[in-house]
């Protein structure tokens, strides 16, 4: 059985390996420096699987050491999960594939409150959820406004006075009443 878009993007380390060509194109070992605690035989084998899959594809190629190391970016069209992906999803695989992207998450905090030291509040750790009301045509406001705030910062590249910070967010809606 083949494995789904949703189940093929939301591994954990492909979604890191995708996350780490958003908004630019990068050889494999440029991705593996950004990913040190990948081991290496496993790096390649995701890779492999989202090269296959079309979910990345190589943009160039340039001779290193005589060998030919390849430069990858997403694919456009298939990098991301669209409701057509999962309309035919059953109670039980969108809740398993929300558990997969909060397994993702719960990685990250992991690998955060395991360091030698951390400070919350320094660091600008948070937890929040909020219950807001909003008619469709706020609602929609609202999305194009936290689009254009990501898009104002998702291009920025790591440099001595940034700190890597993950932001998610999970909208979901009340029961229809």
């Amino acid at each position: 059985m083949s494995e789904s878009k949703a189940d093929l993007l939301l591994h954990p380390i492909r979604m890191r390996i995708l996350q780490s060509l958003i908004n630019e194109s990068l050889s494999a070992q440029q991705m593996r420096e950004k990913l040190p605690e990948v081991p290496q035989a496993t790096f390649y084998r995701h890779l492999k699987k989202l090269y296959e899959s079309g979910t990345i594809f190589v943009t160039d190629e340039q001779p290193i050491r005589g060998t030919i190391e390849k430069v990858y970016s997403l694919s456009p069209n298939n990098s991301q999960i669209n409701n057509g992906d999962l309309s035919e999803y059953t109670k039980d695989q969108h809740l398993e594939l929300f558990m997969k992207y909060m397994a993702n998450l719960l990685s990250e905090y992991e690998q955060y409150v395991s360091q030698g030291s951390f400070d919350f509040e320094k660091d600008g750790v948070s937890l929040r959820q909020a219950t807001i009301f909003l008619s469709d045509e706020e609602f929609k406001d609202f999305l194009q406004e936290v689009s254009q705030a990501y898009a104002k910062v998702i291009k920025n590249q790591p440099s001595p006075n940034r700190k890597k910070r993950t932001f998610a967010n999970i909208i979901i809606p009340g029961i229809n009443q």
